[in-house]
């Protein structure tokens, strides 16, 4: 063999050697890349769950929140019906002598004034279940558009991952052999 075919053959061998150790190199630089991808979507896994575990312990939470409201509503219309009951009877039997000499009776004043108070005390009661209805209500409601939510987050998601797909199989990487031929 002549010393020029020895170098042409040698210089093809050094071509075909670079090219493979940029393919490999590539390859390492690709695998290096999914895992650094893979372990940032891991971390973001874990710190979803850490957040979604830390909201589920605060329903208890939440709960007496709603209850007490709930509670403290109710007894606050109870003692405001109390007082105005008290108040009225204080008024009915101390103004006892005025109204004898209505036609009216003190007896028939009082039972309206106690049916006057017991509806308004029903109509504050149906006030508040009627607020807590519409308040059960947007949480229904909330919790469908979640769901919903998270349904369409994973169509999304199952469209993105078939679209990428389709883009890899269209594209295709070149391979190790077609970088010998660079």
């Amino acid at each position: 063999m002549s010393s020029t075919s020895k170098k042409q053959q040698d210089r093809k061998e050094d071509n075909n050697n670079s090219n493979n150790n940029i393919a490999e190199t590539y390859s390492q630089l690709q695998r290096e890349q999914e895992q650094a991808i893979t372990k940032a979507l891991d971390e973001s896994k874990d710190n979803i769950k850490k957040t979604t575990n830390e909201a589920r312990r605060e329903i208890p939470r939440y709960t007496d929140v709603i209850s007490d409201y709930q509670e403290n509503t109710i007894q606050a219309i109870r003692e405001v019906a109390d007082s105005y009951i008290e108040s009225q009877k204080e008024i009915i039997v101390n103004s006892f002598q005025l109204w004898s000499n209505w036609m009216i009776s003190p007896r028939q004043i009082a039972e309206d004034y106690s049916n006057a108070v017991s509806n308004l005390a029903d109509n504050a009661i149906s006030a508040t279940r009627l607020a807590n209805n519409a308040i059960s209500a947007n949480i229904e409601a909330f919790n469908t558009s979640v769901q919903t939510a998270k349904e369409s987050a994973k169509e999304l998601s199952k469209m993105s991952g078939n679209t990428i797909k389709t883009f890899q199989q269209v594209s295709k990487y070149p391979d190790r052999s077609s970088f010998a031929a660079w």
